[in-house]
């Protein structure tokens, strides 16, 4: 009797998980717990085994899809069942969807249009519209409509700062749509479902209510409204006649952005485009995903990828740069192997010997490059406020209202924890999977000193007449992002050691600076950390994130001459690794004396660097 492998639950709040490798193929014999796919979800990368005995009879899922909690992923059949016995049911559907993932692959040397991808033969279209509707994803034949999502608990709208597709795109279930932006978090909202954009009914700059519809995805070319491209100036007309192929006339409005993006658009094509088309063609060594995400606003690379946990720990093991790579994944996923040819690419380009001409002819393009910096863009522009940077106007003057502000400077002495540092990041690098910078060292000293100086740590509400001294530290880390700073949140960050705190810290910051952070997780911070130093500053006085009572600034490291107070030779002049801490604290609770013994804590843990045990030397 056949088995059902369905995708386990694998977390209390993952409702989906992606097949990263089948272990077994079709026909392959499988025992009972022997490992058959690896699954991957936001927060695990695991094996899962075969529920029984058997032979490998059909895979329902396949690599790089997603799949819903309980969904069958594969059948098992008995010894003597044959493999090709089980798909025979649905081989009509098969048929349909094998064609149409050929027709994607091949889309970048071809010109056929979208509604081609999706149909295989004109003649099935008019009698598999159900067939073709369930392979797509999008629902029923309206197709399905993209509402806002609730972006947090207190957030009631959003708006809609960036489409990455237009009308006409073809688009994956979880694919990135568009950009929405609140007053807590900026992110990218994925499709429900797998199909074609057939309408946008919220636009750029617009705010929506939660809930309210967005847009429409539904079968490739079905519904296409023609009024997405009426307002192009010019014929438009005769424009879409010269991208069009012998299909119905209301496909056209769909076929021509996809036209548009194709890597290999056909050239005479292209020039009988009316002058409003001709820059929507893309260079042909740009992969499509990027190509649609550039369409709608400034460059970005990989924005359709989706990096899972196992990628994203094999890319800082091999020291690979995520945002360079070109995922050869569905939807531009960046998958394990990619990672890996990176890696190799890497390595064979470093064992090159440096060609003997090359240092001698460097410097005079170094000197030409040098001699006058090209000036920013943005000189001369006036621009609209982003909804982020918005926000973070309002609250710095609201903060700087509503409590009193001051800053307390200590310097500490870094040059113990920098060469402990140096001993053994490279072994913590294998071990933990991310490198070890300065932060989890100030990071711990932080939560530390807030445990025994809770003041610190703690809320005041004037209008009560109350303080609440909270018993856990929720360490919010300032982050640096091209849309301004956000501050992602580590919960219960006194209860990490050193390695805890190291690799939360990269995880938050990556998952901000990729627009991945969940709302929940800019929320419920007691202290906050930022690193002005990143950047070369010696110290900052930075303004408090309301309701919290503190923040702390931590400075550029930097080596100079001390006078150190040597026990055999006295006073001695050497080179130390110097770093002033700033300390912008609420004077409504807490006092100057308060805020150094804060300051003194942290100074007595950093400069006496016995952090052997967190390292485990």
């Amino acid at each position: 009797m056949p088995v059902s492998v369905t995708m386990p639950r694998l977390g209390e709040s993952v409702t989906e998980g992606t097949v990263t490798r089948w272990l077994k193929q079709v026909g392959d014999t499988v025992e009972a717990d022997e490992p058959l796919l690896e699954v991957s979800t936001d927060k695990v990368d695991t094996e899962i085994p075969s529920p029984a005995s058997g032979v490998l009879t059909s895979i329902l899922v396949n690599e790089d899809e997603t799949a819903e909690v309980g969904s069958e992923l594969a059948v098992i059949g008995g010894e003597g069942d044959a493999p090709a016995a089980a798909p025979a049911p649905d081989a009509g559907q098969q048929d349909v969807d094998d064609a149409a993932v050929e027709a994607r692959t091949e889309q970048s040397t071809s010109a056929d249009t979208p509604e081609n991808l999706e149909t295989p033969a004109p003649s099935s279209a008019s009698g598999s519209d159900s067939g073709s509707g369930a392979s797509s994803g999008s629902g029923d034949a309206e197709g399905t409509v993209v509402t806002m999502p609730a972006l947090g608990e207190s957030v009631t709208e959003g708006t809609v700062t960036r489409w990455l597709k237009e009308v006409g795109d073809t688009v994956e279930v979880d694919e990135p749509l568009l950009e929405v932006s609140t007053d807590k978090v900026d992110t990218e909202i994925p499709s429900p479902a797998a199909g074609t954009l057939l309408e946008i009914k919220v636009q750029q700059d617009d705010t929506a209510e939660v809930g309210a519809a967005l847009a429409v995805i539904g079968a490739a070319g079905g519904a296409a409204p023609k009024a997405e491209k009426a307002p192009e100036p010019g014929p438009a007309a005769p424009a879409a006649e010269s991208y069009a192929t012998p299909s119905p006339a209301a496909e056209a409005p769909a076929s021509a952005p996809k036209q548009a993006e194709a890597p290999k658009a056909e050239a005479p094509k292209a020039e009988t485009a009316t002058p409003a088309e001709a820059p929507k063609p893309v260079p042909a060594d740009k992969p499509a995903t990027v190509a649609t995400a550039e369409s709608n606003g400034a460059p970005v690379e990989n924005e359709a990828a989706y990096v899972t946990p196992l990628v994203r720990k094999l890319a800082a093991e091999h020291d690979v740069d995520l945002g360079s790579l070109t995922g050869t994944g569905v939807g531009g996923r960046i998958r394990k192997q990619d990672v890996l040819d990176a890696a190799e690419k890497a390595k064979a380009a470093a064992a090159k010997p440096a060609p003997a001409a090359a240092p001698a002819a460097a410097p005079a393009p170094a000197a030409q490059s040098k001699a006058k910096p090209a000036p920013s863009p943005l000189r001369g522009r006036t621009e609209k406020m982003t909804r982020t940077r918005a926000t973070i106007a309002k609250r710095m003057v609201e903060s700087l209202q509503i409590s009193a502000q001051l800053t307390t400077v200590v310097e500490v002495d870094m040059t113990k924890v920098a060469k402990l540092r140096a001993q053994v990041k490279d072994a913590f690098q294998q071990r933990h999977g991310v490198k070890l910078s300065f932060m989890p060292f100030l990071a711990l000293a932080t939560v530390e000193a807030l445990q025994q100086h809770p003041v610190v740590n703690s809320r005041i509400d004037q209008e009560a007449g109350t303080v609440t001294y909270f018993d856990a530290e929720h360490l919010a880390i300032a982050v640096d992002t091209p849309k301004g700073l956000i501050v992602p949140v580590i919960k219960d960050a006194g209860d990490l050691n050193l390695g805890g705190l190291a690799k939360r810290i990269a995880d938050v910051a990556e998952r901000t600076r990729n627009n991945k952070i969940g709302p929940d997780e800019i929320s419920g911070g007691t202290f906050t950390l930022t690193n002005t130093g990143s950047r070369g500053a010696l110290f900052d006085t930075p303004i408090i994130n309301q309701p919290q009572v503190g923040i702390l600034g931590t400075g550029a490291i930097v080596k100079r001459a001390v006078v150190v107070d040597d026990p055999e030779l006295g006073e001695i002049i050497v080179p130390r690794s110097m770093m002033y801490l700033a300390l912008s604290y609420d004077h409504r609770i807490v006092d100057g004396a308060d805020a150094a013994r804060f300051l003194t804590t942290m100074k007595e843990r950093l400069e006496a660097g016995h952090f052997e045990g967190e390292l485990g030397l």
